[in-house]
């Protein structure tokens, strides 16, 4: 799937996840390329910052705005998808500081097909081992986050 980037992800990366209601069942969704960044990878040699750390990307998109944005972009429905509170994580790239918020499946089910047919995958976090370190620190965090929720 190769998307054409709208300019408010040049600072901005989403994490698309799954969390079952019932189950805690959490899956992340996963790129073609392997990233689990959305729209796009983040740059290699990347490095997730401290969450303390004081870094921040300046001005800053609302969630709520990248969530319509990739609704868009992706073909989905205006609702499928919510900015999930209390995660918010900033990336240090070669190019600047990206932050990365995650955007929640409002579903029952997991979406396997809908996100099949864009050529993506529904993965566990075990599934995801051996993605970059900075993609790995952002899903350990955001799994602590849902579990937290």
């Amino acid at each position: 799937m190769t998307l054409a980037v709208p300019e408010h992800f040049e600072r901005h990366r989403l994490l698309l996840l799954y969390k079952g209601d019932i189950s805690a069942l959490t899956l992340f969704a996963q790129q073609a390329n392997g990233s689990v960044c959305f729209p796009q990878p983040l740059p290699a040699l990347s490095s997730a910052l401290d969450q303390d750390s004081g870094e921040a990307a300046g001005l800053t998109v609302h969630p709520a705005t990248l969530v319509n944005a990739i609704n868009k972009l992706m073909g989905f429905e205006a609702d499928l998808l919510q900015a999930e509170a209390g995660y918010k994580q900033s990336v240090d790239t070669p190019g600047g500081i990206v932050t990365v918020y995650i955007a929640r499946f409002k579903l029952l089910d997991p979406p396997h097909r809908l996100m099949q047919s864009l050529d993506c995958r529904m993965r566990t976090l075990p599934e995801l081992r051996g993605r970059p370190p900075a993609e790995m620190e952002l899903l350990r965090r955001a799994y602590e986050t849902m579990m937290e929720g």
